[in-house]
């Protein structure tokens, strides 16, 4: 970033000697309470950041960390053109200063030693020991420059503020503070504000807090929840070296890290050392946000050093996103989604451990339990289609998802023994088994992915399906479920962990029912293993971008084709294009791009085929068809439609058409219609979709019509699981070495072992296998 020269705009000094004995004395909580929740802070108007010593200033600590200033500046300024009133609490004056009194020093000593020896002995030369008040005296003014000269990149004015703690005395002074910090802001100037470092006396140990509604101002920590709550700001962002707060020291073995801090768990927190360059530490910061937390202002600690990570750290907390640590005086009911997380995981290992009979157990117990309490879930699921139909917000085909019957019920618990047969042989399958040398065997085992996470919208009976699978591979599995069927996925999970308890796993399975955002989840890298999307083709795309450590099984699209051959049958092409189209136009599997064969042109098909779905679906055509005076025509042949529309292309040969659908497809599902079996083997093998049909409805891409019982989602993914996941998709494997004492060693050349790598049956059991002599 280039600055403009400091000579075209001057900073705006107002460097105020305060004292303000109301600041220590003031009601706290006057104006109001914090926000609750993170995706509140959308709502903060007035917001004060604080830049600590270790954001401002560089690894050397001589001189500003200029790249994280700017991209400080930036943000702030945008959230000030957004009609937001932002004002800074900064440190960095004392380095600013430390550098250009170390160069005004070697430039002076480098002289005086060169008039004296005649040479420049530079090597021999010794900087003395800076004092701070004067590095602050000479770095302020530059400090100030440096800020100005930035925000004028971005059309925003700037003023100084200077106090010490020896000013906050007078009632009189307080008031001109507060009146100087409103007017700065009426006039959408950004108020910088700083203690006076040139004059303060060295801070006095163990003094943050003088009662219940005193905070002395001894850092800038404390200063900023001052003036936070003395200005009725909603939010307090305090910008350090560290992500937020840990429950011990960051960077020690068990440190874990506090993404919602509420008033009280002070007592569960063990302090590490304080910063390289602030004299605050995070004690102190923790009870300064406290401060400020009580006296009605928002508090959220994060990270302002690692751009990579943090570039953007500003804006993304007042959107709401899960950055740092938030300071909240509403503790939930339930446990945090991390709690969740960990409950789940821990429980899962104990469900992967079960027999395979109690595993199938569970699922049969699930399965009757959608039978017998079929009424219970049933209302809870008009609760949700009233909520849903007298918003008025849902589409036609949203509201069919949601809606539950008894049909759908029963085949849900059809699909569930399905699930419960394929759990016997799922978990600590052998699939291959190697005699690597006498008496080492070696096994490749099936095992459960780990933790997995599905989001899926408005579709509750995709919770029993997802769980019922989660269960047979022994996966622990976290549920994010759309609010629109609320009422009916909290009676579907209550049943689920009745089913679960049957063998002590109860808490493997996990609803969010908090208000987390989708990508709050997705930042759980360390905790979840698998994101699983369920829903639009937005929906997986948002979850896609959004999850940058966890892999994602998914389908960013649904372009599916059907391609209707020359020597195709009228009968089979009229039912296939209707079914694949209009069954469920809303769904994944559904047909997008319907292409003709040019000899069909010709032939009484094409009419019929253009008459049956002019009555049923809104038609678009592309290429040829535009010549032929068709009045709806296709912006792109890389559309998916969702709805009861669908684009028409022609093509002159099996080959152009699989040239089409590599192009122009999403690897999901795509139909070839003919009665030559040549071609259809040669389309089949050519086409590199997940799906690929003959003669049949591309609806059928389904793990319940694939006899998988159920599928966890549909993947377009190039590896692991392709197609509708099942079963199988949510296992990984593992090795497992058996041996007696064996080392490489007695491999080498000279050892007394040779390597046999045999493969033996898979079927064959491993017990009492191993050679006797």
């Amino acid at each position: 970033m280039r600055f403009a020269p400091l000579s075209l705009s001057l900073p705006v000094c107002l460097c105020l000697s305060l004292s303000c004995a109301s600041l220590l004395q003031r009601d706290v909580g006057s104006h109001g309470s914090s926000f609750a929740h993170r995706s509140e802070l959308r709502q903060a108007k007035r917001i004060v950041v604080k830049l600590g010593s270790a954001v401002v200033t560089r690894g050397d600590e001589c001189g500003l960390a200029l790249g994280r200033l700017a991209s400080i500046v930036e943000q702030v300024a945008m959230l000030q053109n957004q009609g937001r009133e932002m004002m800074i609490v900064t440190s960095g004056a004392v380095a600013f200063g430390k550098q250009r009194l170390r160069h005004e020093i070697l430039l002076s000593q480098s002289v005086r030693q060169a008039l004296h020896s005649g040479h420049n002995q530079l090597k021999d030369m010794s900087l003395p020991v800076l004092e701070a008040r004067a590095c602050a005296a000479a770095g302020q003014s530059g400090l100030m420059a440096l800020y100005e000269a930035m925000f004028t990149q971005y059309s925003t004015c700037t003023a100084q503020v200077l106090v010490t703690n020896l000013d906050f005395h007078d009632d009189e002074k307080r008031q001109n503070l507060n009146s100087t910090l409103q007017e700065l802001l009426r006039m959408n100037i950004v108020p910088i504000i700083n203690t006076n470092d040139a004059v303060v006396p060295p801070p006095e140990p163990n003094s943050d807090l003088q009662g219940v509604n005193v905070i002395s101002i001894k850092d800038n920590d404390s200063l900023a929840a001052r003036l936070a709550v003395e200005m009725k700001a909603d939010l307090l962002i305090a910008l350090s070296d560290v992500e937020g707060l840990y429950d011990s020291p960051p960077g020690t073995d068990d440190a874990k890290f506090i993404d919602i801090f509420y008033p009280g768990d002070q007592q569960s927190i063990t302090y590490g050392t304080k910063s390289r360059v602030g004299i605050g530490g995070m004690e102190a910061k923790v009870k300064a946000a406290l401060w400020a937390l009580q006296g009605g202002t928002s508090v959220v600690i994060a990270n302002g050093t690692n751009p990579k990570v943090t570039g953007h750290v500003i804006t993304d907390i007042v959107e709401g996103k899960k950055v740092g640590t938030f300071f909240s005086e509403i503790k939930p009911a339930g446990p945090t989604v991390e709690q969740q997380t960990e409950m789940s995981r821990n429980s899962g290992r104990t469900l992967a451990s079960l027999h395979p009979d109690q595993r199938s157990e569970i699922i049969c117990h699930l399965a009757e339990l959608l039978t017998e309490r079929q009424e219970e879930i049933l209302a809870a699921n008009k609760m949700d289609m009233d909520l849903a139909v007298n918003a008025g917000h849902l589409p036609p085909a949203m509201l069919n998802r949601l809606s539950l019957s008894p049909a759908k019920l029963n085949s849900l618990a059809i699909g569930l023994r399905q699930i419960s047969v394929a759990a016997q042989d799922s978990v600590g399958r052998v699939l291959r088994r190697t005699r690597v040398a006498h008496n080492l065997e070696l096994e490749q085992v099936t095992v459960p992915i780990g933790v997995l996470l599905v989001i899926f919208e408005a579709r509750p009976d995709c919770l029993p399906q997802v769980s019922a699978l989660a269960i047979a591979s022994g996966n622990a599995l976290l549920l994010k479920g759309g609010k629109e069927a609320a009422n009916t996925n909290h009676v579907l999970h209550k049943l689920t962990q009745e089913a679960l308890s049957m063998h002590g796993v109860k808490e493997a399975v996990q609803l969010v029912s908090t208000r987390e955002e989708v990508e709050d989840l997705c930042r759980l890298d360390k905790m979840i293993d698998l994101i699983v999307p369920r829903g639009s083709s937005q929906l997986v795309r948002d979850i896609q971008r959004a999850a940058k450590g966890i892999p994602v099984l998914g389908h960013s699209e649904g372009i599916c084709h059907v391609y209707v051959d020359a020597n195709a049958s009228i009968d089979k092409v009229l039912k296939i294009v209707r079914d694949s189209k209009c069954d469920y136009p809303a769904a994944c599997n559904a047909m997008e791009t319907l292409l003709i064969h040019r000899d069909i042109l010709r032939t009484p098909l094409f009419d019929q085929i253009i008459d049956m779905l002019r009555g049923l679906v809104i038609l678009f055509f592309f290429s040829f068809l535009k010549k032929k005076s068709f009045p709806s025509e296709a912006k792109s042949l890389r559309t998916e439609y969702g709805d009861l529309e669908c684009c028409m292309e022609v093509v002159d040969s099996m080959q152009e058409a699989v040239d089409h659908i590599h192009k122009y497809g999403s690897s999901h599902t795509d139909v070839i219609i003919t009665e030559n079996e040549d071609t259809a083997e040669q389309f089949l093998q050519q086409l590199d979709s997940a799906c690929v049909f003959w003669n049949a409805s591309s609806r059928f891409a389904d793990g319940y019509r694939f006899g998988l019982g159920a599928e966890v989602g549909i993947s377009t993914a190039r590896i692991h699981a392709r197609g509708p996941v099942g079963l199988e998709g949510l296992l990984t494997t593992k090795w497992v070495l058996r041996g007696d004492g064996h080392t490489v060693a007695d491999f080498s050349e000279h050892g007394t072992m040779k390597y046999l790598h045999e493969n033996q049956p898979v079927g064959q059991p491993l017990a009492g296998q191993r050679d006797s002599n």
